[in-house]
């Protein structure tokens, strides 16, 4: 489990670009037959990755849930959401089985004790990403197919940003603590997402960027409006983003991303808009 801290505005604006990286991209997310883990002491997300390859991946045998959580299990005081974006796959979550085909999410409530992960083909493994968070109430456990998702068509093609905004875990799809998670596809041709740009200061969120060919690479924005940096994204990928920060990006091609938020809400268009001549 690898652990960062939070950083404040006034450090943020003096770190180097490997600080940055450092500090906020989380640059190797599935591993063959193991479970990574980013724990970040902002609102104390988990962002993570699992990839079963020669056999089925237990998430306890994974985390050293009393070192690292001080509790039983990982999911005693946690929820988990999670997003296959590999081959098909299982998950079996208290001794229930959910398939998981290419975009299917799952949502797990505290209390889940046992969690396992395979691929239903070992030459096309499933790639499990997931973000977990801190929890309070026993939710109902829920598999979201990728139709059963909230679709929202985003942008215009004149702005380069027309794309669909996937909502899986959110208000209107099942009801979790704080946990929010979804998956916005750019369409061909289209190369910005979440801009103009907004803030949320009662919420942080991790982008997570796939989709992206060998050759191209993507530039994700963050920082205070006034005071922007970038950070070089290349495939399966993702970057922590502070609550006080703007989160966009723009690729050298399209792409797909997942998002996950957290915090003091779940209200999804609570945000700070900023006028893009506004940004420095």
């Amino acid at each position: 489990m690898d652990t960062r801290y939070s950083t404040g505005k006034d450090a943020f604006k003096h770190m180097t670009t490997q600080e940055l990286r450092d500090e906020f991209l989380v640059d190797r997310i599935f591993r063959p037959d193991e479970v990574s883990g980013v724990y970040s002491h902002i609102d104390r997300i988990v962002t993570m990755g699992a990839m079963p390859v020669a056999g089925e991946v237990d998430l306890e045998k994974n985390i050293d849930a009393m070192k690292d959580f001080g509790v039983e299990y990982f999911l005693q005081r946690r929820e988990i959401g999670m997003i296959n974006i590999g081959g098909d796959g299982y998950v079996i979550a208290d001794g229930k089985r959910y398939e998981l085909v290419s975009l299917d999410g799952l949502y797990l409530p505290m209390g889940t004790k046992n969690v396992s992960l395979g691929s239903n083909d070992a030459k096309k493994p499933a790639k499990f990403y997931m973000s977990s968070t801190p929890a309070h109430h026993a939710f109902e456990a829920k598999h979201i197919v990728f139709a059963d998702a909230k679709h929202v068509p985003a942008g215009n093609k004149a702005e380069s940003n027309e794309r669909v905004i996937n909502q899986y875990i959110h208000p209107d799809v099942l009801d979790t603590c704080q946990l929010s998670m979804g998956l916005t596809q750019l369409k061909e041709g289209n190369v910005w997402n979440t801009m103009p740009v907004h803030t949320h200061e009662r919420r942080m969120e991790v982008y997570f960027y796939f989709d992206i060919d060998a050759e191209q690479t993507l530039f994700h924005f963050f920082g205070e409006p006034n005071e922007t940096r970038h950070i070089v994204v290349h495939n399966e990928q993702a970057v922590i983003n502070p609550s006080w920060s703007i989160h966009s990006g723009v690729g050298t091609s399209n792409y797909t991303f997942i998002w996950s938020m957290c915090g003091e809400n779940r209200t999804y268009t609570d945000m700070d808009h900023v006028a893009t001549k506004d940004l420095r």
